[in-house]
């Protein structure tokens, strides 16, 4: 397609389309000709995933650029920002996007590498061998990222608190997600069609994310009041951990 039809796609002027360009945002189009520039699918969707990260993140170009270059940046980021990024990436590149490396994450982290190798063996993430050495997707960088900045604000040894006590969030994910997989296929199969459930799930996963971290705070602080006032928490039998031991 031509810039034209580009524009009219995505409802973004060229002249921001070129910033983008210019940026590295978006993949440069093809170009049978030096005059002619043909642009793809994955233009338009790259595009979009730009816009909805300013738009629903509050993200500017430069953090975006940062957080694609594994960067990170100083200033919170919603989770669901993450999975725009990844895909933002893989347009951009044209394959699962360039990981980002444990090492780069040591200065501002020291632990990075040690509490990767700890996620990564309760299955919480994945750690990419490369040439180079170890990397982590965008979104597995970020869980560092925080466990990282957790730690700085003293969830660390001293109080029993390290990276295995998060394979708890792994039952805790997997029992979220398979009612929410479920219910949804339950409401919508033959009801509508792929992509108008493709949409819905585009834009309420990240509505759910706030809400289900909205109804977690409010869980929290009933439980730390019940715990103090000696009540037993209420907790499904199969989501209990065992309590952690000092040796």
């Amino acid at each position: 397609m031509k810039m034209r039809e580009l524009e009219d796609r995505t409802g973004v002027h060229r002249e921001t389309i070129r910033v983008l360009l210019r940026e590295g945002l978006i993949p440069e189009p093809a170009r049978p000709r030096k005059t002619v520039a043909d642009y793809g699918e994955e233009h338009v969707q790259a595009i979009l995933a730009v816009r909805r990260l300013q738009r629903e993140n509050r993200l500017t170009l430069a953090q975006i650029k940062a957080l694609i270059s594994g960067e990170g940046t100083d200033g919170r980021v919603e989770a669901s920002a993450f999975d725009q990024l990844e895909q933002l990436v893989a347009h951009r590149v044209g394959v699962d996007g360039p990981p980002v490396m444990i090492a780069s994450l040591l200065d501002r982290y020291p632990h990075a590498a040690e509490d990767a190798r700890t996620l990564a063996r309760i299955g919480i993430l994945d750690i990419i061998k490369t040439e180079q050495g170890d990397a982590l997707s965008i979104t597995c960088a970020q869980l560092i990222r925080i466990w990282g900045d957790m730690r700085k604000a003293g969830f660390d040894q001293r109080l029993d608190y390290t990276p295995e006590i998060l394979g708890f969030y792994t039952k805790a994910a997997d029992f979220v997600g398979r009612w929410e997989a479920s219910t949804f296929m339950e409401r919508v199969e033959g009801h509508i069609d792929v992509d108008e459930a493709a949409t819905m799930v585009e834009h309420a996963l990240p509505l759910m994310l706030d809400f289900f971290g909205l109804l977690r705070q409010r869980a929290f602080f009933h439980h730390v009041d019940a715990i103090r006032a000696g009540a037993e928490a209420d907790i499904p039998n199969d989501m209990i951990m065992p309590p952690t031991t000092r040796p």
